[in-house]
């Protein structure tokens, strides 16, 4: 049977990024749109974007709530803190909705952060498909392989966005 046209399909882990990326649309914190995708079986279980808890202020309506973090190297990075990241807010998603995620897979767009690591850890969840890495996400990529959870990465590019 003859091709068509050089239309070649997407990857599962390429089509569930693509769905993250839309997610990541309704985000609402303009320093790091994100959005996330859990999925087991070729099947979403549930998604989730960076926003604000609900009722409260969003950050593109009242601006970021930035805090600085002193690490151990004395480095000094930006966060802001208003929102609930992408990953947190999927996994209250399954909790709220009563779906199990373990043995599942994320797909973020980039390395989940220390906190969102240990949630996706301790949640079963088994592997961690990223669009691109986090410029401190080191901590996560150990604790990661410590636990078993297998880490893969599309684009080996350090994520970039404003006050990093």
């Amino acid at each position: 049977m003859k091709k068509k046209d050089n239309y070649i399909r997407p990857s599962w882990d390429d089509y569930f990024l693509g769905i993250a990326q839309t997610v990541a649309s309704r985000a609402t914190c303009d320093r790091g749109r994100s959005g996330c995708v859990i999925a087991r079986n070729k099947q979403i279980l549930v998604t989730g974007y960076v926003g604000s808890p609900m009722g409260l202020a969003h950050c593109d309506d009242v601006g970021h709530q930035m805090k600085k973090v002193v690490h151990e190297d004395e480095s000094i990075t930006q966060h802001c803190v208003r929102t609930v990241h992408a990953e947190q807010n999927a996994i209250t998603q399954a909790a709220k909705l009563g779906i199990a995620i373990s043995d599942s897979t994320i797909y973020c767009k980039m390395t989940p952060c220390r906190t969102c690591a240990m949630l996706i850890i301790n949640c079963g969840i088994t592997r961690v498909v990223c669009e691109k890495k986090y410029h401190a996400g080191g901590e996560s990529e150990a604790m990661f392989k410590e636990a078993g959870v297998k880490l893969v990465f599309k684009n080996k590019e350090v994520e970039q966005y404003k006050n990093q």
